[in-house]
Parts: structure tokens; C-alpha cells; sequence
């Protein structure tokens, strides 16, 4: 089962927890949570392998590009100097050359763009996803805080407090 579709499942189970009367804490099975989250722990090394791969792959497509350029270059320089007894074909394989140099810079150009976009997109997926799930994660914490009566000070304590956790 891939990230997404764990978040997916850890966050339903938490909206169809039941609702504790008069409170927005809900009741969650300790265990299910445990599970869904221990599911999707092991799920992140794969999802991060497979972002790895893509961008490992994104290099593979650039030199692949390079070495076709290069033998586009090569063979338009072949060309070149078989035609520059005369010269005006000379001047006709210098544009040709030129020319197929020109388009082959843009097509790698382009290629680089493309491959970009694409890694850019999946990490930015991978990135909304891990937002999601930390997310789903501190709001169980939170609710589970809530149930257990962490937050009531013993005598003259200050509450326990959530690192980064803020009373709106």
C-alpha cells in the first residue's frame, strides 16, 4: 500500500472515531492508530527509494542527451569537412552544422526542463504528502492528550505543553 493511500486511511479512522459528548476528542483505537502509522513507517523507505530513483534517473536522461548531441556534432563535423573542398557546400554544411548544434542544445535544454518538472513534482507529492500525515499525526497526539488528562496540572504544575503545540 503506497503513503498516500495509509494517510488516507489513518486520517479516516480518526474522523470515524467516536466522538467523545460535549468535546472535540474522539476515541481512537490505540492499536489500529499503531498500526496504520507503524504500515506507513514502513511504507516512507519506498517512497523515498522511488523519489531517489526518479531523480537518479533524471541524470541518466541528461547524459543520454549529451552523448546524442555529441553525435549529432560529430557527425555534422564529418559532414562538414567532406564538403568543404567547395565553398560554397562549405558554407551550406557550416549552417547545417550550426543549425543541427542549435537544435540539439534546445531538445537538451529541453529535456532538462521536463525531467525537472516531473522530479519537482513528485517531490512535491511526496512533500504534501508527508505534510498530511504529520499533520494526521499531531492531531491524534493531540486528541490522545486530550483523552488521557495530560493536560490537567498537578497542583501548582504547569501543564505538560506538546513542543510547538500553542493554546488558540
Amino acid at each position: 500500500m503506497d503513503v498516500q493511500q495509509l494517510v488516507e486511511q489513518l486520517r479516516l479512522a480518526i474522523e470515524q472515531a467516536r466522538s467523545m459528548p460535549m468535546s472535540s476528542s474522539a476515541v481512537v483505537n490505540r492499536t489500529e492508530m499503531l498500526d496504520l502509522i507503524g504500515q506507513l513507517e514502513a511504507a516512507l523507505p519506498q517512497a523515498m527509494a522511488a523519489s531517489d530513483r526518479v531523480y537518479s534517473d533524471r541524470d541518466s536522461v541528461l547524459a543520454d542527451a549529451r552523448k546524442e548531441a555529441d553525435r549529432i556534432v560529430v557527425e555534422a563535423q564529418i559532414r562538414r569537412d567532406q564538403l568543404a573542398s567547395e565553398t560554397d557546400v562549405h558554407q551550406l554544411a557550416k549552417r547545417d552544422a550550426d543549425r543541427l548544434r542549435a537544435d540539439v542544445d534546445r531538445e537538451a535544454s529541453s529535456l532538462r526542463k521536463e525531467t525537472d518538472e516531473y522530479v519537482d513534482q513528485r517531490l512535491a507529492s511526496f512533500e504534501i504528502t508527508l505534510t498530511k500525515t504529520l499533520e494526521a499525526v499531531t492531531r491524534g497526539r493531540e486528541r490522545l492528550h486530550g483523552r488521557s488528562g495530560l493536560d490537567q496540572p498537578a497542583n501548582d504544575e504547569e501543564p505538560f505543553r506538546f513542543p510547538g503545540h500553542h493554546d488558540d
